[in-house]
């Protein structure tokens, strides 16, 4: 989940442990002023009378750890990003101190914050259907008398193959976030638990030296069958039962992931389990010669600006909003494709688009506040710098979308004194990524991009858009590899420049629908002109729409000579 996404904020809701007074009521202060809604319940209350799915949410828990994971179980289902403010005393994922809250609330709300996806854990037994974040244990019921038989035995297989017979206190079935934890204490390895989505199987006090963690996919089905009485227990007994022998206990990767927030106001991974757990191949402060910069590169985005300049800048910007808009348009493709109703994905596709706007418009306005912005889906808006335009299409294959074809995309372009100079095409369903700067070339998830140099019409394969009345199609089929026809203006301009295609044909088309594309074409070596081979000029005109043809560049005069006689030509 893109921390851009988080620009377009409108509701809190906050868990709030006893002993929170004081940050409740920063929260109370800072989401009044800026009109933002806010909501509060105790630790383990529902929020299904608070949470209306419909609004941009945002979760954060007031309290420690216990808390958070009170947030975890609460927010993670409804795929609610949350921020965990420490108004406890040790806590390890509740990392925001309450004198940072203010701060990191702006860092949120400027879609500066990042966005960790955690894996969780599933587990069902009898008596048991759970979920955790950390860990899952089955150990031995401790003997009433002291000196019976203190050890237990599990057979364990993954999806099916034997793993073996685990023979001691028991087992932990740990996430990356779960793996400082119990899994630890039993000499398991410590995960790096950003973005990182596996589970790792760890004997408790085995009896073979032999027997060492392992560590499996999420969709590995962990089949774990009792050799005697057991105790279950789902974070740290959040969940818990005793199991009788031969009882089977199945646990994989949880379907839905938890979202955790995370601020420049929070100790990163390394620093926490230095302080807190005592890491000693460094200190808690990071001396200056060990300090690395960010990683960038030109095609993709960097997470800090400083030093850039605006074009760079606005390629950053761009990357992530483009992301992050992509993420509502692809949770809501999947509920198209399951709607028979007309009318109902009609409301899905109004929908998306306004969420792939908002988000769009809302990052690049909190960071270019001068620009001017103009979006398909919204009126213009304009800044006092008028050398700058942004120019969105947020939901380019508006039908493709409708109709469940994966065949859309994102397209956001940046305008300096009427020439396109920035694009930025997305498609979340590939989660394909072009970008281009006018005078540095083009890139395809951050590799370097170029047109073929296929010169010839029989050797060549065409992607046409609007040709309402087949003339394209007509003129070019037999004499070409083939024309295909995509649906998405921006896309197709984008394969275009990757050599996917040799040419694109457009019978008219919006500047909105091509603004982005134009700028990666051009980048990669393409030659874009009209239908007489008069350079195409880019002109922002809601209601022009103008012919564009674009090739590889050596493919063109034959383009043009056979268009030429196409339009000369009636269709038979």
């Amino acid at each position: 989940m893109q921390g851009r996404r988080l620009a377009t904020t409108d509701e809190i809701i906050a868990i709030v442990s006893p002993d929170s007074e004081g940050p409740l009521e920063t929260l109370t202060e800072w989401t009044t002023e800026r009109g933002i809604g806010l909501s509060t319940v105790d630790v383990g209350d529902d929020i299904g009378a608070v949470y209306d799915e419909s609004r941009a949410t945002l979760g954060i828990t007031l309290g420690g750890d216990g808390t958070f994971l009170e947030g975890v179980k609460t927010f993670a289902p409804r795929e609610i990003p949350q921020l965990g403010v420490n108004t406890g005393t040790l806590a390890f994922l509740a990392r925001v101190e309450p004198e940072d809250l203010e701060d990191a609330l702006e860092e949120v709300l400027h879609g500066r914050a990042a966005v960790d996806s955690r894996q969780q854990v599933h587990v069902t037994a009898p008596g048991v259907d759970a979920t955790g974040i950390n860990d899952v244990m089955v150990q031995q019921v401790p003997p009433e008398n002291p000196i019976d038989r203190k050890v237990t035995r599990l057979d364990v297989y993954a999806d099916n193959e034997y793993i073996g017979e685990f023979e001691g206190t028991g087992l932990a079935v740990s996430t990356p976030t779960g793996s400082t934890g119990i899994s630890l204490s039993a000499n398991g390895p410590v995960h790096y638990p950003v973005n990182n989505h596996t589970l790792q199987i760890v004997p408790l006090h085995t009896h073979n030296l032999g027997v060492r963690p392992i560590v499996v996919s999420p969709e590995t089905e962990l089949r774990i069958i009792t050799r005697g009485q057991a105790s279950l227990l789902v974070d740290g007994g959040r969940a818990h039962t005793i199991l009788s022998r031969d009882d089977e206990i199945t646990v994989t990767g949880a379907a839905k992931r938890a979202h955790v927030v995370r601020t420049s106001y929070d100790d990163h991974f390394f620093t926490a389990i230095t302080k807190k757990l005592g890491w000693n191949l460094r200190d808690a402060t990071v001396p200056p010669e060990k300090q690395l910069e960010p990683p960038s590169h030109p095609g993709t985005a960097a997470t800090d600006c400083e030093g850039m300049d605006t074009v760079e800048r606005a390629l950053t910007v761009a990357t992530e909003a483009a992301k992050a808009a992509g993420e509502p348009l692809r949770e809501l493709h999947g509920q198209v494709e399951s709607i028979a109703v007309k009318s109902d994905k009609s409301d899905i596709v109004t929908e998306a688009d306004h969420q792939a706007d908002r988000i769009i418009t809302t990052a690049v306005g909190n960071e270019f506040p001068d620009h001017a912005i103009f979006s398909e889906e919204s009126t213009r808006q304009t800044g006092e710098n008028t050398a700058y335009l942004w120019v969105i299409d947020p939901l380019d294959g508006t039908g493709n979308f409708a109709h469940g074809n994966p065949n859309y995309s994102v397209s956001v372009a940046l305008i300096k004194d009427g020439e396109p100079v920035m694009g930025v095409v997305y498609v979340p369903e590939t989660d394909e990524l072009f970008t281009a700067i006018a005078t540095q070339g083009a890139w395809r998830d951050g590799d370097p991009i170029r047109t073929t140099d296929r010169d010839r019409l029989d050797e060549s394969m065409l992607i046409s858009g609007y040709d309402p009345d087949g003339l394209f199609l007509s003129h070019f089929y037999q004499e070409s590899r083939g024309v295909r026809r995509l649906g998405s203006a921006a896309l197709n301009l984008c394969y275009l420049a990757s050599g996917s295609a040799d040419a694109v044909w457009e019978h008219d088309t919006y500047s909105w629908d091509i603004a982005a594309g134009l700028v990666i074409a051009r980048a990669a070596g393409a030659t874009i002109t009209d239908e007489s081979g008069v350079p195409f000029e880019f002109v922002l005109d809601t209601d022009d729409r103008r012919a564009l043809l674009g090739s590889n560049g050596s493919l063109h005069p034959a383009l043009l000579e056979h268009l030429a006689d196409g339009l000369t030509t009636p269709v038979e």
